[in-house]
């Protein structure tokens, strides 16, 4: 018997007239880690709130079909006992969050549950160990980043040990090893306690091998229902879905037929189709053997140039000497220096809680500095109202819910074009065509999804045309083919003489799109260089693609277009091998 059985679930969101959901039929079994998966706004969150419970007593709506959970119909079910059974973590934590300090958030839940004060006490302790929040206990959450008020989130939910656990993007804001030690602790917990997950993720290199069960979903229906991965890999790669993580795809996209989940199957796969031969050469004769790099370019690494305006580039940012500290006593930033440029495009990476957005918040003059200048172009941020600003410095924080009010998508682009008394013309439809909203323009940003909403955010602020184009978590809740149109999007605008300061922890996405990075941690940048310099040799802050050649190049290797021209040389290589062999029978014969 099922565990949860979904029959002809059909949903529509008040005033719509498209179904949300529609006649979505599924089983799950106890214990099963599962992986929805599918476009933004493709009904993925709208099907894990209604496994919650929250279809349609907490969004309105009409509503068709039975969900079961160990065969009693989920609405039928007391919410006080539907609460011990089932728990989730939206898509937006900072709307989950109720109380004032980390410790009264971790034990609302328990509370609630009325569970003895000794219990809670223990599960404080451990949540609080596993999730590294011990330190944080009596800070006020509004005061924390917004990837540790993730952890808090998580933390509260598990410390009421839920038989199923629901988690909507729960690592879009971590860096990469707060990523993966949440994902390993899930995992644990699936395997240990034998607790249900039903994940949402749009990272999957994270996440996509740990899977018992795929869910792909596409228009409010199931497309796809795969326990066998493999399978499921070769009918993305049939259908030209995007929905695979970067090694199976960059796999697929060079001819092999076989197709590894894990960089530890792409490395031992790599060792088979060589014969041993590539992981046991140096790294210079391995890139003579596939012929990444030339001889000649066997000199001292270089950077690779960000595309620049012909001539000397504008220096148009100047961070001196900044130094912040917040009224609490938290010094978030040390002695930064940092200089942008017409053209450049850089990422700045790092472990949550290092002073990104604060860095970001200084250079948009929403913070003044406790120490040090910020100029642009020359002039002082603070020698100007900070809302002058607006027409040269775009600035999209990493909550685009802020920027929402107005009741239609193309007002709120709009808005800004008034505000800065700029005029309209055709600008507002080709920002709606450029960033895929034009079908959304007369609806309502806040009624989208996550995804959506970012996009119509970022819309309001390229529609003043900026020179600086600073960016706080864009790609949060995008799916790969919304991370690529974003990426082209901003390496166009980089090509026009944009500078980009983008903050993100998504590796795959800065490794693809940006020409710099910059690593920060405790308020500093400790490293700064090309992407090639900076992804590369590292266990966590690399992509996919880096940790599959790691060790077996001259040269790094960190993007997909640089690891397809290393596969496809070993697979003419294999080729030619086979060609000369039959070539060989044929005169021995």
């Amino acid at each position: 018997m099922a565990f949860i059985k979904v029959e002809d679930l059909t949903y529509y969101y008040p005033e719509t007239e498209t179904p949300a959901l529609e006649k979505i039929n599924l089983s799950l079994n106890r214990g099963e880690f599962v992986l929805v998966l599918g476009s933004s706004g493709c009904g993925k969150s709208s099907l894990v709130r209604a496994l919650a419970g929250l279809l349609p007593d907490f969004y309105g709506g009409r509503f068709g079909g039975r969900i079961y959970l160990e065969n009693q119909e989920i609405r039928t079910i007391k919410r006080s006992a539907l609460v011990k059974k089932v728990g989730m973590v939206f898509q937006d934590p900072e709307s989950q969050l109720i109380m004032s300090s980390v410790e009264q958030e971790l034990v609302l839940g328990m509370e609630n549950l009325g569970l003895p004060v000794s219990l809670m006490k223990r599960r404080l302790m451990e949540v609080g160990e596993a999730f590294a929040l011990s330190p944080y206990l009596q800070q006020r959450v509004t005061q924390l980043s917004g990837g540790l008020q993730q952890k808090v989130v998580l933390a509260s939910i598990l410390a009421m040990q839920p038989e199923i656990l629901i988690l909507d993007e729960p690592t879009s804001q971590l860096d990469p090893v707060a990523g993966e030690e949440i994902l390993t602790t899930v995992r644990k917990l699936n395997e240990d306690q034998g607790m249900t997950v039903i994940l949402i993720e749009q990272r999957l290199e994270r996440c996509f091998h740990l899977a018992d069960r795929v869910v792909v979903m596409e228009k409010g229906r199931i497309v796809q229902n795969q326990t066998n991965l493999k399978q499921l890999v070769v009918w993305a790669v049939k259908e030209g879905s995007p929905f695979l993580p970067p090694l199976p795809k960059l796999f697929a996209r060079s001819g092999f037929t076989r197709i590894p989940l894990t960089v530890k199957e792409g490395r031992g796969l790599l060792s088979e189709e060589t014969g041993g031969r590539f992981s046991c050469l140096s790294a210079e004769a391995a890139a003579d053997q596939t012929g990444l790099v030339s001889r000649s370019q066997k000199k001292a690494k270089k950077p690779s140039p960000s595309p620049c305006l012909t001539g000397e580039k504008e220096l148009l940012l100047q961070v001196e000497n900044v130094a912040y500290t917040y009224e609490n006593g938290v010094e978030a930033l040390k002695e930064i220096n940092l200089e942008l440029y017409a053209g450049d495009f850089l990422v700045l990476m790092g472990e949550n809680a290092a002073g990104k957005t604060t860095l970001l918040k200084n250079t948009r003059g929403l913070l003044q500095p406790t120490k040090g200048t910020v100029r642009f172009l020359g002039q002082e941020l603070k020698t100007r109202p900070i809302e002058e600003w607006a027409g040269e410095i775009g600035y999209l924080s990493q909550y685009p819910g802020d920027y929402l009010f107005l009741p239609t998508v193309r007002e709120e682009i709009e808005f800004t074009l008034d505000n800065l008394h700029l005029p309209k013309g055709v600008r507002v439809d080709l920002l709606l065509e450029k960033l895929g909203l034009t079908k959304f323009a007369e609806s309502y940003a806040r009624d989208l999804s996550s995804g959506e909403r970012q996009r119509v955010a970022l819309a309001a602020v390229l529609a003043a045309d900026p020179k600086l184009i600073i960016l706080d978590e864009p790609t949060r809740g995008l799916d790969y083919e919304l991370k690529a149109h974003l990426g082209e999007i901003l390496q166009n605008l980089q090509k026009e003489g944009r500078a980009i300061l983008l903050v993100t922890h998504d590796v795959e996405f800065a490794a693809e799109y940006a020409a710099e990075i910059a690593l920060m941690t405790q308020g500093t940048i400790i490293a700064k260089g090309s992407k090639e310099e900076m992804l590369s040799d590292s266990a966590f802050f690399s992509p996919q693609v880096a940790k599959l050649f790691g060790g077996l190049c001259a040269e790094p290797v960190v993007t997909l277009a640089q690891g397809k021209l290393v596969l496809e040389k070993i697979w003419e290589r294999k080729e030619e091998g086979r060609q000369t062999m039959r070539s060989a029978e044929g005169a021995e014969k």
